[in-house]
């Protein structure tokens, strides 16, 4: 008898893998890593003690957290003549399409390519993390002809990271915000971004491989590019009412609003929309945008009330990034910039305990045909 097979649209409740990295608890509202919840760790600690938690497995110690960021600003550098590569790229290149060709293009720098036992790919996994925001920030000033910003070895991680986009150093608030939107962007268990990377590295592809079909998955606007649209929704608003009619019109036209429901999320706002959203508050009363506060809390109300839907991250972290004065074309680079740590830490696991992918189909085409 032919094995029965149930057909999951999507993989909708499909268990893909095991895994010690992380957990959306819907019901308990919470999302764990390594044990701990992300939110709490968001408000508590640090991008880099996350980098300490997924890459080493614990919470950095005394020190701990100063050595991990000297390892990382050794790396911040990338190869001589590496910046010609955007050069010849079409003005017009998404900064995405140019991150995805350089985390390829760089490969071919590494010696030890192929090695995937844990040190190296440890080191691979800091040197990504060192070099990708440098990748981010400068193939986009070079697609607006503009030079390249050296990274900034005095600014902690993050606050670097803004400095190279901005080029402006930010000040302590600002830096906050920003680490804080690295943080919850890290990792969130299983999406469409973070399968496709372990479906690669089940193949025994390389990290760089594995990564570079990450970005793709991203790009979507299903998936990362939402917080791009969220922000081109708002502009096009311009005031609250201005908003809300926008937003009553996509849905009498039945269009998908960007920023709102969840795969996961059905019924509940997604905890860290909620943690951006009073970032954004924040940011707000400082910098005298109170209105751009308040068309995102009108758009919230009336997409609960209408659809019984909730915003997700990006529907906040967007509004967060433009009053950091980021381009919005680096919204989603940015994202993957931060997701990098939780999709370093899914293809070591992939690569530790390793059975490839091999999904099978129902097939719905015709049979008995002869030429």
């Amino acid at each position: 008898m032919a094995e029965q097979t149930v057909y999951k649209p999507g993989l909708d409740g499909v268990i893909a893998a095991e895994t010690d990295i992380s957990y959306l608890d819907v019901d308990a509202e919470e999302i764990v890593i390594r044990g701990y919840e992300l939110i709490e760790l968001a408000e508590n600690k640090q991008y880099l003690d996350l980098v300490h938690l997924l890459l080493d497995g614990s919470l950095p110690e005394d020190g701990d957290r100063d050595a991990l960021e000297k390892e990382l600003k050794q790396e911040y550098s990338l190869p001589s003549g590496f910046f010609k590569l955007f050069e010849l790229l079409p003005k017009h290149t998404h900064p995405m399409d140019a991150l995805r060709t350089g985390i390829s293009a760089l490969a071919g720098y590494d010696q030890d390519l192929n090695d995937r036992n844990a040190a190296e790919n440890r080191k691979k996994a800091i040197r990504l993390l060192a070099k990708i925001p440098n990748i981010v920030a400068n193939s986009y000033h070079i697609l607006q002809g503009k030079d390249p910003v050296k990274p900034d070895e005095s600014l902690p991680y993050s606050a670097n990271f803004l400095y190279m986009i901005t080029g402006k150093k930010p000040n302590e608030q600002e830096a906050a915000f920003f680490d804080q939107s690295l943080m919850v962007y890290s990792e969130h268990e299983m999406p469409n971004s973070t399968f496709a990377a372990r479906v690669i590295a089940s193949t025994n592809s390389d990290i760089y491989g594995a990564l570079t079909g990450a970005v793709a998955s991203l790009k979507g606007n299903l998936h990362g590019g939402a917080n791009e649209a969220v922000m081109y929704m708002l502009l096009e608003g311009e005031t609250v009412e201005g908003f809300r009619y926008l937003l009553y019109d996509k849905l009498k036209k039945k269009e998908k609003v960007m920023g709102f429901g969840h795969r996961v999320y059905m019924k509940k706002m997604d905890p860290r929309a909620a943690l951006m959203k009073e970032a954004l508050r924040e940011l707000a009363e400082e910098k005298g945008r109170m209105d751009l506060y308040e068309m995102c809390e009108a758009g919230e109300t009336l997409m609960r009330e209408e659809k019984g839907l909730y915003p997700n991250l990006d529907y906040y972290a967007a509004p967060v990034y433009y009053l950091l004065d980021i381009p919005i074309e680096l919204y989603t680079p940015i994202f993957y910039a931060s997701r990098t740590l939780g999709l370093c830490a899914h293809i070591f696991e992939q690569h530790a305990n390793n059975k490839l992918f091999r999904p099978r189909v129902n097939y719905t085409g015709p049979r008995g045909l002869h030429p």
